[in-house]
């Protein structure tokens, strides 16, 4: 690390802070989004930026709120031509600051025009797409993104619909514009525009939710197959109801109207990203069609709707900054994504879109994962939301002893202790809902808006739902090494974490999707041999410290042979149940790399799959939390 002379920081500082030269505030910026390419898996843009003449400074966003970590589409924008008054004008990139583009603007010209493509190989299909603006912005560096104006119109496919919570000027032929049509929209600023995600696919349905609401609220789908965006009446009146849920909860709004925008797609892919007034959502075709990939994906939409209120109006203050180029700091992540987490599963359970029971098999995972996670040892929970940037590369191996984004999971247990501990310190009169009442309504109802918080806040207003030393409460939890998963809150709301010989129907339901991949039996003997096994035998996991880290097996070996047969889910089952009855260590045969070789697993306890156990003569809390607080029907169960 070099040091400075603070004179040379204090200059960097104050030049960082003067915004470029070139650009005239008004009138707004206009960004016409070309999608026509989208089948080709490329956008185009055309953008006019109001200028002055010397030199101008644009960059291309790089922290992606939501994202948490430097996710922008820099790497992928090509073709980029800058021009003014037909003349083509010369750039070039910042040595240091990669998403930053420098031009020198004439004497004399007002407006530079910016060509950009972008190639799209993600949230895209032949049939649909999702344009999140990172991918085709272009705007001032070194001023706050909220005070540069901007105008967005959108160009899509012929036949295909729109969905977004832009508001369009004209809504002559929308959401369906007319072949060739460019869609107009009210002039936003930079920040929202980021934060306003754009929806197009030929099989498009946009679905009214709970009408008697306002503002209002649509599902806006768009479908591979035509008959997959024909939503079932029950998957739209869980929705209804999660409407419905979300005001009874939080006890505000912020947002001019939402939008749940929804991608059922095999091939672009599942997603889950929140903004202020609407999500982009993505699940396979038969993501809703089908009882068990909705298990596989059950807290999507709840999850990212919460974020309207918990991450999108309130944010950590070290998480939000005034541009898209600061680092942002996830010390906070635990609140931001582990809350709602909590709150996601909770409004799913509240809203129908599963059952109580069905609940309490998710939560029995979720735990059990965290138990059984040897990384806990070394690592707090703060560090994982810290590192989040570091974190999200998605490769399993060695994921639970390096731990990953656990912030997400352990904020679920955190929060549903301290639900539980003001129930049972109010003889059951209040709840963690009493906090978010406090917590996310604050200012009332508004638009989108950011409104920040601190460590400190989240203790006063716990606090004035019921005295206690929440702040050691909080600290033990989030700031300790604890190698054991926090298990109070399910003990004291009346259950306990058991492991029986076969997985729990949640669990063997979601194993047979690939969104659910080792929830069930299929693959997983993670709480056995400590090995999560894909569809194709190569070993993904390695729990370190279990009976397949003392093996010396590791992570991307292939499992051939199990006790001289050919290795299969039913074969590896049968050796688990087998050597339960004698001392002889399973043997397997592994190729690893060019390589085979022989391994021997000396495990002889069972097959042990996670399920909650309920405590009797105790208050059941559990199912307390996840009855409805306005629709008492809400928690039957769905028809197919």
């Amino acid at each position: 690390m070099r040091i400075f002379p603070t004179q040379i920081i204090v200059a960097a500082l104050l030049f960082a802070l003067i915004p470029s030269a070139a650009f005239a505030q008004k009138p707004p910026i206009q960004i016409t989004a070309d999608l026509t390419d989208a089948p080709r898996k490329l956008f185009h843009a055309e953008i006019d930026l109001p200028v002055t003449a010397g030199e101008i400074t644009l960059t291309s966003p790089k922290w992606i709120p939501g994202t948490h970590r430097p996710s922008g589409a820099v790497d992928d924008i090509t073709g980029v031509v800058f021009t003014a008054n037909g003349q083509t004008l010369p750039w070039h990139r910042d040595d240091v600051e990669l998403y930053q583009f420098h031009v020198t603007i004439p004497k004399g010209v007002t407006t530079l025009h910016a060509h950009l493509d972008c190639i799209v190989l993600y949230r895209i299909s032949q049939k649909l797409a999702m344009l999140e603006w990172e991918k085709l912005m272009l705007y001032p560096a070194n001023i706050p993104v909220r005070d540069i104006p901007i105008q967005p119109s959108v160009k899509v496919p012929a036949g295909w619909g729109i969905g977004t919570a832009l508001n369009p000027i004209s809504t002559g032929s929308y959401p369906v514009p007319a072949a060739g049509a460019t869609t107009q929209f009210a002039v936003t600023n930079v920040e929202q525009l980021e934060d306003s995600p754009v929806l197009t696919g030929l099989n498009f349905h946009e679905y009214p939710l709970a009408p008697e609401v306002t503002p209002k609220h649509y599902l806006d789908v768009a479908a591979d197959m035509p008959e997959d965006a024909i939503i079932r009446p029950s998957i739209l009146a869980s929705l209804n109801n999660l409407v419905r849920e979300t005001g009874a909860l939080y006890a505000s709004r912020h947002y001019h109207a939402y939008h749940f925008l929804l991608t059922l797609s095999d091939v672009a892919g599942v997603e889950g990203l929140e903004h202020g007034q609407s999500s982009d959502n993505g699940g396979g075709e038969k993501f809703l069609a089908e009882e068990n990939h909705l298990l596989a994906l059950f807290d999507l939409l709840p999850h990212e709707f919460t974020h309207s209120w918990n991450g999108k109006y309130r944010r950590p203050a070290t998480l939000y900054q005034t541009d898209f180029a600061t680092p942002q700091q996830g010390s906070l992540l635990w609140v931001y994504e582990g809350m709602t987490q909590y709150l996601g599963n909770v409004l799913a359970a509240r809203s129908g879109e599963v059952t109580a029971a069905q609940y309490r098999d998710a939560l029995a995972l979720s735990a059990a994962q965290l138990d059984y996670r040897p990384g806990r040892q070394w690592r707090t929970t703060r560090d994982t939301a810290v590192s989040s940037s570091i974190l999200r590369d998605g490769n399993p191996a060695w994921d639970n002893w390096k731990r990953a984004q656990d912030y997400y999971q352990e904020g679920e247990l955190l929060w549903l202790d301290a639900d539980t501990l003001i129930r049972k310190l109010t003889s059951n009169q209040k709840s963690l809902d009493d906090f978010e009442r406090i917590f996310l309504a604050k200012g009332g109802n508004t638009g989108p808006d950011i409104v920040t918080y601190n460590f400190d806040e989240l203790v006063t207003d716990l606090n004035l739902v019921v005295p206690y030393d929440w702040a050691a409460f909080l600290h033990e939890r989030v700031d300790r090494i604890n190698p054991r998963a926090d298990l109070d809150g399910i003990e004291r709301g009346g259950y306990r974490l058991v492991y029986k010989d076969k997985p729990n129907p949640t669990a063997q339901a979601m194993s047979s999707t690939e969104e659910g991949w080792g929830a069930g039996a299929n693959g997983n003997y993670w709480y056995s041999l400590g090995l999560y096994v894909d569809k194709n035998a190569s070993i993904r996991d390695i729990r370190w410290n279990g009976p397949g880290d003392k093996a010396q097996l590791a992570p991307g070996y292939k499992i051939l042979a199990v006790n001289g047969q050919i290795y299969s889910v039913e074969t590896l089952q049968a050796a688990i149940h087998a050597a339960k009855s004698n001392t002889e260590p399973i043997h397997l045969i592994i190729q690893a790399d060019n390589f085979v070789s022989t391994f021997n697993i000396d495990y002889h306890d069972g097959e042990r799959f996670p399920a909650l156990e309920r405590i009797a003569d105790t208050p059941d809390y559990l199912d307390d939390i996840v009855k409805p607080l306005t629709t008492p029907e809400a928690t039957s169960t769905r028809a197919p």
